[in-house]
């Protein structure tokens, strides 16, 4: 039992991947993954793992990232099986880089985590709909995606031209000027107790060999909710929360929508401004 009060398993896990890998493999793929890894269920706690598990099959695909006194081998998770075999190694939660195995110092995506300091969530989509209105005025197009957690992540694919470092420099001074543009309710303030009650425009995802969430990656809360990504008009939806859809109710709504709204999302890929 991973998720013991809702009577899921390790095996209705295997499965869920196994469903999904055809709209979640597109997000994943020859990305550098992060597993969250849950020796039990997911109340007991889990751990992070970044080097491959011992014993990996063969045809698991992995790369070498290097580090400050060598390097990780990170697992890719390219197809279906793979991702089958992250959830029996009870990996609950596939983190992935933001560059793509083949370029690690050229980012594809920028990523906004908008971490509320409240339960009011009609703020947090407020917010989103800010982010995204001054990433069109930068000539980016934003996507939304509930994380299944309590925020929303607010991204836009980018083209590979930038290294890492000045992919993180400007979503910082993004942030900062968003933040300075509605002081009442964004911050970029570190220091939970120095928010109030703003919204937090984390851009740390952004860093060298950070992770984010992936669309359709389960999370370890209950009722296993999964990161979920939204057509933009949904963010004005009174009735949408951070952790609506779950493994067993996500494939619905991609039968509902005809599909993944996020499916095109490469080819919106913009250059990042000076």
């Amino acid at each position: 039992m991973l998720w013991p009060d809702d009577g899921i398993t390790k095996r209705d896990l295997y499965d869920y991947m196994g469903a999904i890998a055809d709209v979640m493999l597109v997000h994943v793929r020859d990305r550098p993954v992060s597993l969250q890894r849950f020796r039990g269920s997911v109340d007991e706690g889990g751990f992070f793992q970044k080097q491959v598990p011992k014993g990996a099959p063969d045809w698991v695909r992995t790369v070498e990232v290097p580090k400050r006194d060598g390097v990780v081998r990170h697992v890719l998770a390219n197809d279906r099986r793979t991702l089958q075999w992250l959830a029996q190694q009870g990996c609950v939660t596939p983190h992935v880089f933001t560059e793509r195995a083949d370029r690690l110092d050229r980012p594809d995506r920028v990523v906004i985590d908008l971490d509320p300091s409240t339960e009011d969530f009609a703020a947090v989509r407020t917010a989103a709909r800010l982010c995204g209105e001054a990433l069109r005025d930068a000539g980016l197009e934003p996507f939304a995606m509930v994380t299944g957690s309590r925020g929303i992540h607010v991204v836009t694919p980018i083209r590979r031209t930038r290294s890492t470092e000045d992919v993180h420099a400007w979503a910082r001074a993004f942030a900062a000027r968003l933040a300075e543009r509605h002081d009442d309710a964004l911050t970029t303030e570190f220091y939970k107790n120095k928010r109030d009650d703003r919204i937090y425009l984390d851009v740390a995802r952004n860093g060298p060999a950070q992770t984010v969430v992936p669309p359709y990656a389960p999370r370890p809360r209950a009722h296993a909710p999964v990161a979920t990504p939204l057509r933009w008009e949904e963010l004005d939806d009174d009735g949408l929360r951070p952790d609506g859809w779950t493994l067993r109710t996500i494939g619905a709504r991609l039968d509902d929508l005809g599909g993944d709204p996020w499916a095109e999302i490469a080819g919106a890929a913009g250059a990042l401004p000076r």
